[in-house]
């Protein structure tokens, strides 16, 4: 889920900070290519977010790539129990849309609603995709509970050995 820590800019210095108008900003916020929030009637986005506009090339983040590794394995668990799995991802949709009415987050949970519509291998394409559509949906997942803390830990630790973590 997408979480608004970090450093907050206004849409006027985001616009500084890409080169562009602030309408274009608030444009890419409408259409859902820069996450942000609302404080009162503004518009808040991550600086993150923002400067990852600058970089569309860039390899992932660190967190990033730990929730591509955790995604992987829910998506070994979409094979082997898809009814499972969609069950749950979908229980947890109708939660989470409740709970974020009105916000950037549900802009997300509503693509993964249409991913999850389309059937298991476009979410399977949204779980173990990098493009920047698919990272952003695992920034926003339905997909709590599916992995037991057990198996989470396990693919925490893999992460790890692995070097993933390292090369971040």
């Amino acid at each position: 889920m997408v979480t608004m820590g970090g450093e907050l800019l206004t849409t006027g210095q985001a616009a500084k900070l890409l080169g562009s108008s602030r309408q274009q900003v608030v444009n890419l916020c409408e259409r859902g290519d820069l996450p942000f929030v609302r404080v009162g009637a503004h518009r808040k986005v991550k600086r993150e977010h923002v400067e990852a506009l600058l970089r569309p090339s860039q390899a992932l983040t660190r967190d990033q790539l730990k929730s591509l590794w955790l995604h992987l394995a829910v998506a070994g668990g979409l094979v082997a129990d898809p009814d499972g799995v969609l069950g749950k991802a979908r229980e947890n949709l109708d939660r989470l849309l409740q709970q974020h009415r009105g916000t950037m987050t549900e802009v997300w949970l509503r693509r993964w609603q249409e991913e999850i519509n389309e059937g298991v291998g476009a979410v399977l394409r949204a779980l173990t995709s990098v493009d920047s559509e698919a990272v952003e949906l695992r920034q926003n997942s339905p997909f709590a509970g599916v992995l037991s803390q057990s198996q989470r830990r396990k693919v925490l630790e893999s992460f790890k050995r692995s070097g993933w973590e390292r090369a971040a």
